[in-house]
C-alpha cells in the first residue's frame, strides 16, 4: 500500500502497524516502523510525505480533530504499541469512519496518547450529575446525513456550508433544504446545538471553558459564553461549577476513563510505570440511517445486530454482511465487539434488496482489515480495485453453499459447479451454462444427479437454510433466483414435500 503528497490537513495522523512493517518519509526525516510501532505525524502544511507498506501489511491512519493542537507533540515521533492496546486503536478507527457511536471513545484519547499530556481529569475525579441536552434530531441518510455524522464525530470542523456540499456532492442549496426538511432547524442552528451539546458533554467530564472552545469549534470564549447564555440561561463556567459540585463520590466519566487509560498507554511506551488496559470496549449503534451504496460490514470480534423494520438480523464473529443501499436501518455492536466497513458497491454493480450474509474465518482477518483500510483511507494498494470485495465475497458464498450440496470432485466439474453456486440469484443466472459433455457425465458419476437435477437441489437446499435462519419465503424466492413466490413455492414442496412456510414455522417450533 501506499499513499503520498503534501500534507496540508488540519488534523494530526497516528499511522500504527499492526503487522507487517511500513516506511514513511516525511519532509527531511524518515521512519521505518516495525509491527506495533507507531509514528505521531503532526497537522503541518506544506510538508512532503509518504508512506510505502510492505506486501502483508496491516497499518492503521487514526486521525485527530484539528481543535485538539494544543500541547501536541510538534515533530513526527515513532512509538511502540502494547498489544494489548491494540483492540482500542482498531475500534477508534471503525469510529472514525463509520456512523457507529460509542461512549468511552474520543479523539482526545489519541491526541493524549501522543504527546502524553493529562486531561483536567484528576484522581477522584466523578461524572457529572445528569444535565438536560437538547435532543439533536439527525437527518436520515443522504448528503445531510453524511454531513450530519461528521460533525457529531467532530464538531469543531469549521467547513462552510458550500465546502460541506462540495465534500458530499451535493449543492449548498440542496444541502440547506435537506436539513431543514429532517431536522426543523436551519444547517446553523443545528450545527449550533451539535456544538453545544458537546461543550456540555467536555464540560461534564472536567474539561475546563477555554480547553472546550477549540475543541467544539468556538473562536473564541466569548463566543462560547454568548451562545450558552442564550440557549442555557448560565455561562460555561457556572454550568461547570454546577457540575463540579453535583458529580456523586467515586463515578468517573466514561470520556474521562478513556482519556486516563490513553495516558496510562504513553507511559507504558515511554518506560515511565506499569498501565491497564481498557477492560472492555463499549457497545455502539449507529441512528437510523439509509446508504446510497450497498456497504459489506464485518464482525471482526464480538457479535452484533442489524435492525431493518421490525426484523433484526444477529450478527457473530467472522460474519460480513451486505447492508442493501436506500434502506432504512440501524446498526450496532455489543461491549467487546468490532466491526469494520469492508467495502461497498454501487446499485448497478450488485443486485440487492435483502441483507446478505457469509461466513469468513479467522485466517481472513489481516486481509479483510487491509480492505477496510484500502476502502475508508487515502493508504490504497498499487492497482486498488474497490470492486475486488464483491467477487471474494462471491467466492466465500459459494464455497459456504457448498457445504449444503454434494461437489463433484474433478477439478472441471468442482468449477462449474461453484460458478454456478456464485450466480445464484443474479441476472441471467437461468440461462444453463455450456458444458462439455464429458462435465455433464462427471456430473452423474460423482453426485448421483445430471447437472440440471444438481442446480435444482443446489437452490433447494440452499432455500432451506435460508428458511431454518428464519428468512422470509418471499426473500428467500428472490435470493435463489425466482421471480415469482408461488413458482417457489411449488418448487420447494415438490423437492422438501412441504411449503417453505410450513418449513420455516416447523424449524422454528423445533428450535424452541
Amino acid at each position: 500500500m501506499r499513499s503520498s503528497g503534501t500534507w496540508d490537513q488540519a488534523e494530526h495522523l497516528l499511522l500504527w502497524v499492526r503487522t507487517g512493517s511500513a516506511f514513511l518519509h516525511m519532509g527531511d526525516q524518515e521512519f521505518r516502523l516495525a509491527e506495533g510501532e507507531g509514528v505521531w505525524i503532526p497537522a503541518e502544511a506544506g510538508t512532503s510525505w509518504e508512506v510505502v507498506t510492505e506486501p502483508g501489511t496491516v497499518a492503521f491512519p487514526l486521525l485527530t480533530h484539528p481543535s485538539a493542537t494544543a500541547g501536541v507533540q510538534p515533530e513526527p515521533r515513532r512509538f511502540a504499541i502494547p498489544d494489548d492496546w491494540q483492540d482500542w486503536l482498531i475500534q477508534h478507527f471503525n469510529f472514525q469512519v463509520t456512523p457507529l457511536s460509542g461512549r468511552g471513545y474520543s479523539q482526545d484519547a489519541l491526541v493524549d496518547l501522543i504527546h502524553g499530556s493529562r486531561t483536567p481529569a484528576t484522581e477522584g475525579e466523578t461524572s457529572a450529575s445528569p444535565v438536560p441536552r437538547d435532543a439533536l434530531a439527525m437527518p436520515k441518510g443522504g448528503s445531510a446525513g453524511a454531513v450530519a455524522e461528521e460533525l457529531v464525530r467532530d464538531p469543531a470542523l469549521r467547513l462552510t456550508v458550500r465546502e460541506w456540499a462540495t465534500r458530499v456532492l451535493s449543492s449548498p442549496r440542496s444541502l440547506r433544504r435537506d436539513f431543514l426538511a429532517a431536522t426543523g432547524l436551519t444547517f446553523e442552528q443545528w450545527r449550533l446545538r451539535c456544538r453545544l451539546n458537546a461543550a456540555v458533554e467536555f464540560l461534564s467530564a472536567g474539561y475546563d471553558v477555554d480547553q472546550v472552545v477549540a475543541r467544539v469549534g468556538f473562536a473564541s470564549r466569548s463566543g462560547l459564553t454568548r451562545a450558552f447564555k442564550q440557549h442555557y440561561g448560565s455561562t460555561p463556567h457556572q454550568l461547570s461549577r454546577r457540575l463540579a459540585a453535583g458529580r456523586p463520590a467515586g463515578e468517573v466519566s466514561e470520556r474521562a476513563a478513556a482519556a486516563r487509560q490513553a495516558d496510562d498507554l504513553v507511559r507504558m511506551a515511554r518506560g515511565d510505570g506499569a498501565t491497564t488496559a481498557p477492560d472492555l470496549l463499549p457497545a455502539a449503534r449507529t441512528t437510523p440511517h439509509a446508504n446510497h451504496v450497498h456497504v459489506l460490514s464485518w464482525m471482526y470480534r464480538g457479535s452484533g445486530y442489524l435492525d431493518i423494520g421490525d426484523r433484526r438480523h444477529e450478527r457473530q464473529r467472522g460474519v460480513a454482511t451486505w447492508i442493501p443501499a436506500d434502506l432504512e436501518h440501524t446498526t450496532g455492536i455489543r461491549e467487546n465487539s468490532i466491526s469494520l466497513p469492508i467495502g461497498t458497491a454501487g446499485t448497478g454493480d450488485l443486485a440487492l434488496t435483502e441483507p446478505l450474509h457469509v461466513r469468513f474465518p479467522p485466517a481472513w482477518d489481516d486481509y479483510l482489515m487491509f480492505c477496510s483500510i484500502s476502502s475508508r483511507s487515502a493508504l490504497k494498494p498499487d492497482g486498488h480495485d474497490p470492486d475486488r470485495i464483491i467477487d471474494l465475497f462471491a467466492e466465500q458464498l459459494a464455497e459456504q453453499r457448498a457445504l449444503t450440496v454434494p461437489m463433484p470432485t474433478h477439478p472441471g466439474a468442482r468449477d462449474a459447479a461453484l460458478d454456478y453456486l456464485r450466480r445464484i440469484g443474479t441476472p441471467g443466472e437461468a440461462a444453463a451454462p455450456d458444458l462439455t459433455a464429458e462435465i455433464h457425465r462427471l456430473f452423474r458419476d460423482e453426485t448421483g444427479m445430471s447437472f440440471a437435477r444438481w442446480r435444482y437441489a443446489a437452490r433447494m437446499r440452499i432455500a432451506r437454510d435460508l428458511l431454518t435462519g428464519g428468512a422470509k419465503p418471499s426473500a428467500v424466492a428472490r435470493r435463489v433466483g425466482y421471480a415469482h413466490l408461488p413458482t417457489f413455492s411449488a418448487a420447494f414442496s415438490r423437492f422438501h414435500g412441504m411449503s417453505p412456510r410450513e418449513y420455516r414455522d416447523h424449524q422454528a417450533d423445533t428450535r424452541h
